[in-house]
């Protein structure tokens, strides 16, 4: 299981993905999940992952190995808009599926996979997309700024009553980690290192490449201020009148 959240504010966009992979209790790795393509001067495009590992990964090799391609149709560094970035992800996870899709069924294994794709190409707006297995996808916008994937129960609640599209970066990260330190609290298949990207509007850069790790100071002393907080408003809350 995996938990990767992407938001689309008015100042940027923000990206977060934990790293955690099992088969198991007695078969937990670490693997990226997070991928930022910016070897072209006019775009920025982030990818995260969640599903089958081997599905994610067959995903991705093929969008690095087009990234030069002659057919510049095929390639995330080619095509004029998100729209066509997203449409790019999309029929890769088609290709991955055409492959891989009936020998996984012989094997009882289900396609599993689902990517946040979002950026932008200079000169356009930025753009958030949330890609199915099945290749389509759905776009993000100024009511729903954001989309999850993988674990997204434990951590929806504070993003839900936090963030809008006028949140700032800085909050948004904020509300981002506490998200996930609430779902790594509650699910022990989500857990650090966490990978954070933030892509200011109009920069079609990444400004920050952040790794989080277990014992990073400032993760620890959100968790710890946000467990507090939380205990000390509860005890302030009025008790029920008709329960005593």
């Amino acid at each position: 299981m995996s938990y990767c959240l992407g938001m689309r504010l008015k100042a940027g966009l923000v990206f977060v993905s934990d790293s955690r992979t099992n088969a198991g209790v007695d078969s937990v790795a670490t693997f990226r999940k997070s991928f930022v393509f910016d070897g072209a001067e006019d775009r920025v495009v982030v990818i995260l992952t969640a599903g089958n590992l081997a599905i994610t990964q067959s995903v991705i090799s093929l969008l690095e190995e087009r990234l030069n391609s002659p057919d510049r149709s095929r390639s995330l560094y080619g095509v004029k808009s998100m729209y066509e970035v997203a449409r790019l992800v999309g029929d890769a996870l088609r290709e991955v599926h055409a492959i891989d899709g009936a020998h996984l069924k012989s094997h009882g294994a289900d396609f599993v996979a689902s990517l946040i794709v979002g950026g932008q190409v200079r000169g356009r707006r930025m753009r958030l997309f949330n890609v199915y297995a099945a290749g389509n996808f759905i776009e993000a916008s100024d009511e729903t700024p954001y989309f999850q994937i993988g674990e997204t129960k434990y951590g929806k609640p504070i993003i839900e009553r936090v963030i809008t599209a006028d949140t700032s970066l800085e909050e948004a990260v904020k509300c981002a980690l506490v998200s996930f330190d609430s779902t790594i609290k509650s699910n022990i298949s989500v857990a650090p290192p966490l990978d954070v990207t933030l892509v200011p509007a109009d920069g079609c850069r990444a400004s920050v490449r952040y790794r989080v790790a277990d014992n990073d100071p400032y993760f620890l002393a959100l968790r710890r201020g946000w467990g507090e907080g939380l205990r000390k408003l509860f005890t302030q809350l009025p008790d029920p009148d008709w329960a005593g």
